[in-house]
């Protein structure tokens, strides 16, 4: 009987020590954005507004799925700390810790954008000529210089915009020309002031065009 029980002692410490190594392997490196944290994080809060896989299913909320991680990562802190107002993503950003924002970012950065389409091709032939040459006239500048020919952006400076709403677009840009947004008196949100300083130059008509161009955006052709 004695030499059963240190048969299965033995069994039973094997399966414990097991189980331990396999949880310790499944922890991120030291450093390593959290990915599983993050998942269900965006399972359970963002995936009601912005799709479990980033991909909205609703215009006014901006896709998020192939964005740059440290976008999104800056956005939800500057919802924490209230340098980008907005009731709802505020209240979803204040328990986030840094780290998970952190994770998040990265997470919805590796799921894949379904892309949409231009919804007037006149529009988008008007916000083309915006996107790669600008308005001068006005001090526009092509958004192609900070947000690529293409629209992917350009990593920890500007978003990607490709296959953005366009609506969500539309309201973004207005809230920059009104100074809702990129417009906060301590000046921490540095891109969000380039942002607010080149809207205020642009014609609702041009705020229209470059959306609608943007959304159809692929990255394989800068071509609606």
């Amino acid at each position: 009987m004695t030499r059963i029980w240190r048969y299965a002692f033995a069994a039973a410490t094997a399966v414990i020590s097991t189980a331990a190594l396999s949880q310790e392997a499944a922890k991120p490196a030291a450093g390593a954005p959290d990915l599983e944290r993050a998942k269900q994080i965006v399972t359970t809060v963002c995936a009601a507004c912005h799709g479990a896989d980033g991909n909205s299913a609703v215009p006014a909320n901006p896709n998020l799925s192939g964005q740059i991680a440290d976008y999104i990562t800056l956005q939800l802190m500057h919802f924490k700390a209230g340098i980008r107002t907005n009731p709802t993503m505020q209240a979803m950003a204040a328990p986030l810790t840094d780290a998970e924002m952190k994770a998040i970012g990265v997470y919805f950065s590796q799921q894949k954008p379904k892309g949409l389409a231009a919804k007037d091709a006149t529009l988008a032939k008007a916000g083309q000529h915006l996107w790669r040459g600008g308005n001068s006239a006005q001090n526009v500048p092509a958004c192609a210089g900070c947000h690529s020919p293409t629209g992917v952006g350009v990593p920890k400076n500007y978003p990607r915009l490709a296959g953005q709403y366009g609506d969500y677009l539309y309201a973004q840009l207005k809230a920059f020309k009104a100074g809702e947004r990129g417009n906060d008196k301590a000046g921490k949100d540095v891109n969000g002031h380039i942002m607010f300083t080149i809207a205020s130059g642009m014609t609702d008509d041009e705020m229209k065009a470059v959306a609608d161009y943007a959304m159809g955006l692929r990255e394989s052709a800068a071509t609606p």
